[in-house]
């Protein structure tokens, strides 16, 4: 619930941060020009952006007898979620990640990398998997396009409001301007706080994401053991990936280029992994007196094995 509520909290600053961009570079006639910006942009993600980066990455799509494997993996989840069958793909990338797409449930795709499949055991793969559709199952791909599109609404407006600035535009005038200098200001300032709202955006859906997906797979520690192996091998095998894409992949595949956590997409794997560890320990059933039995007996035994070699 936190997360969510952070989460309605970022975009309602997004959307303040929006409008009062529009109203200093140009009163009210620069409002409505920002919230018409941003409302066809937002369209054309909510309707367009799974196509567009699937064909970004050259992902092509499997059924079930060219990957059967992996098709019955994700049946498997979608069964346990409630969700409709997504369309699957596969990427022809070493570097192993994956993502989600699509507008709603109804129109999801989930795609991993040729890597990820190769390096990853069945409960790291549906732990991946799981995660990825809990992404589906929470709307994340809509709210990701719409916070990614309402800081590039401020982007395009900032790049406005510098060349109003360089032509003499901005001086104060009744539909309440702020002036050359202030939208100079505005023009810095506003990109920036853009991105980090919409950064930490990315970053609470992950955990929220990380959550739900370990509540699918049911065991919380396949998923905490492919994040492990994501981080150490994105980092020996980094991926090309656009910049406008990044906060899609389970793990930020420019991680190796990041320079502040706090335009980082995604949160600190280790955060991630020992939240998912926290969850496991205190949802592992057969914590009663026989389970405490039966591990003491278990330690022992591996004791006795040690001096006895």
């Amino acid at each position: 619930m936190g997360n969510q509520v952070r989460t309605v909290l970022l975009l309602s600053v997004l959307t303040v941060l929006i409008v009062l961009f529009g109203n200093v570079l140009g009163g009210r006639q620069g409002m409505i020009i920002a919230l018409i910006l941003a409302a066809g942009m937002n369209f054309f993600s909510y309707w367009y952006s799974d196509k567009l980066v699937l064909k970004m990455y050259s992902a092509r799509e499997v059924d079930r007898h060219q990957a059967p494997e992996l098709y019955e993996m994700v049946s498997t989840l979608t069964q346990r979620a409630g969700l409709p069958m997504p369309r699957l793909y596969v990427i022809p990338k070493e570097s192993p990640n994956a993502f989600a797409t699509g507008r709603n449930p109804e129109h999801a795709a989930v795609a991993v990398t040729e890597g990820l499949l190769k390096i990853m055991n069945r409960d790291e793969v549906m732990g991946v998997l799981a995660h990825e559709l809990a992404h589906v199952n929470n709307r994340d791909i809509l709210i990701g396009s719409v916070a990614a599109t309402m800081a590039g609404a401020i982007m395009i407006l900032a790049t406005m409001a510098r060349w109003a600035a360089i032509f003499g535009g901005g001086r104060d005038r009744e539909g309440g301007g702020a002036g050359a200098l202030g939208m100079i200001a505005m023009s810095i300032i506003a990109p920036l706080a853009a991105v980090i709202i919409q950064m930490a955006i990315s970053r609470s859906r992950e955990y929220l994401a990380d959550a739900t997906g370990a509540r699918f797979a049911r065991n919380p520690e396949g998923l905490a053991m492919a994040l492990e192996k994501l981080q150490a091998y994105s980092q020996r095998v980094p991926m090309e990936a656009n910049p406008s894409t990044a906060h899609m992949f389970i793990v930020n595949p420019l991680s190796g280029r990041s320079l502040m956590s706090l335009f980082s997409t995604h949160p600190p794997v280790e955060e991630r992994i020992a939240r998912l560890r926290s969850r496991h320990s205190r949802s592992s059933p057969g914590r009663g007196p026989q389970s405490t039995r039966n591990g003491i007996a278990k330690q022992g035994k591996a004791f006795w094995d040690r001096l006895s070699r």
